[in-house]
């Protein structure tokens, strides 16, 4: 995972971060793995402590060689078929605004669910450190519910 965040120019935890990850926030996330093991592409999140019926998406990486695949999609229903048993009625992440990517995946997430999509300024460039080099765009968050009891055959 973290040599699949350094590769695809995401925002690269510590390989240390990635393994607690692993192992504190499996259920609420999944990994992609090629024929040969290796990481092809991964969803991160957690349920947020203040609001036990969100989950935060934290990362989407796929290998740009697996890209074209819809495994960004895939693992996000992945997840969002498992939202009911865990109590959750909503999705959260932060885009940054010229993400078009990620804007269209959470899109058609919220469309196929039948569920709302509300987007909003969270964190502006100054919320992170600067250390000359190229500043971190700003971080819009994205909101998407409620989300209804219905299963992937129901929505079919």
């Amino acid at each position: 995972m973290w040599r699949l965040a350094g590769e695809t120019g995401m925002d690269v935890n510590s390989p240390y971060a990635y393994t607690l990850w692993c192992r504190d926030f499996a259920r609420t996330s999944v990994v992609a793995r090629d024929d040969a093991g290796r990481v092809a592409a991964y969803v991160t999140g957690y349920v947020r402590p203040d609001s036990p019926d969100t989950y935060f998406l934290w990362q989407v990486a796929v290998d740009p060689e697996y890209r074209g695949q819809r495994l960004a999609r895939r693992m996000l229903d992945f997840m969002g078929d498992r939202f009911a048993d865990m109590g959750l009625r909503y999705l959260e992440a932060t885009v940054t605004p010229d993400n078009t990517a990620s804007r269209a995946l959470f899109a058609s997430f919220a469309r196929d669910r039948g569920a709302e999509i509300a987007w909003s300024p969270l964190f502006t460039g100054e919320h992170f450190p600067h250390d000359g080099g190229t500043p971190h765009e700003p971080e819009d968050l994205v909101r998407i519910g409620p989300f209804g009891d219905r299963t992937s055959e129901e929505r079919a």
